[in-house]
């Protein structure tokens, strides 16, 4: 089993973060291959960004040479999920997806701790697509930037730990962790506040791996019919930069 976990931004260090996160949840004999867009943006946070993103993120799948039996997508928001969808009809899994929906297995209620402030809004447009904002707690940020997460990890966690007791407090019996650069910190999190903390990025490999296990494929019925062959131009943009003829002087 192949699984392509596709980093949402351009940082490397972040997409060898994700990489090793999936590598250590996936099960022996599953190999993961973690890549990031050629372009976009090096971190994403709020919706201008997520926009930028989805574009970038759903190039790289529209011309990548791997070969896959899945998609992670490591990007906590919409960063093309539902284009994924419709393009592939291998499975696609979203790591904001895959957490609230094994959280809601954990528990009651769950809730998210993000990034930024800008990111909230988006992360809940999310969940609202894939139908589980009913059981979302809240969402709350702990206004650590996305590439600055790793710069002092006693402080992210902290500031995380400050946040879910909020959310604990507001309702919620299990946490997500919502950014695939909070990695690693679940665990941590747990023996702090004594409930289930879930990483998206594990989650998504989990679940991929089942769908695969189970021979099931994404529909090409309803939304995710596959898109019709029309004329796109400069699309896809890799693909358009590769056979653009050469600039005259």
């Amino acid at each position: 089993m192949r699984v392509l976990v596709v980093n949402c931004n351009t940082s490397t260090a972040m997409t060898r973060g994700i990489e090793a996160v999936a590598r250590a949840a996936a099960r022996p004999g599953t190999d993961v291959v973690a890549v990031q867009p050629s372009w976009g943006v090096e971190s994403a946070e709020g919706y201008y960004d997520s926009f930028i993103s989805a574009a970038a993120v759903l190039d790289l799948l529209s011309t990548t040479a791997e070969r896959f039996d899945a998609v992670v997508m490591a990007g906590f928001g919409e960063h093309g999920r539902e284009g994924a969808r419709q393009l592939l009809r291998v499975p696609v899994v979203d790591i904001t997806e895959a957490a609230a929906q094994l959280a809601c297995l954990l528990g009651s209620r769950y809730g998210v701790v993000t990034t930024v402030p800008q990111a909230v809004a988006p992360v809940r447009d999310s969940l609202r697509t894939a139908g589980l904002l009913e059981r979302c707690a809240g969402v709350r940020a702990c206004d650590i930037g996305v590439l600055a997460l790793e710069d002092d990890m006693a402080r992210t966690a902290d500031s995380l730990a400050v946040e879910g007791r909020r959310l604990l407090a507001e309702g919620a019996d299990v946490l997500v962790l919502g950014c695939a650069g909070m990695g690693g910190l679940d665990a941590r999190l747990e023996a702090v506040l004594g409930v289930p903390v879930v990483d998206g990025v594990a989650a998504a490999v989990a679940l991929a791996e089942a769908l695969v296990g189970l021979g099931k494929r994404t529909t090409a019925a309803g939304p995710y019919t596959p898109p019709a062959a029309k004329h796109r131009p400069g699309w896809p943009a890799a693909l358009a930069a590769l056979t653009a003829p050469a600039p005259t002087r």
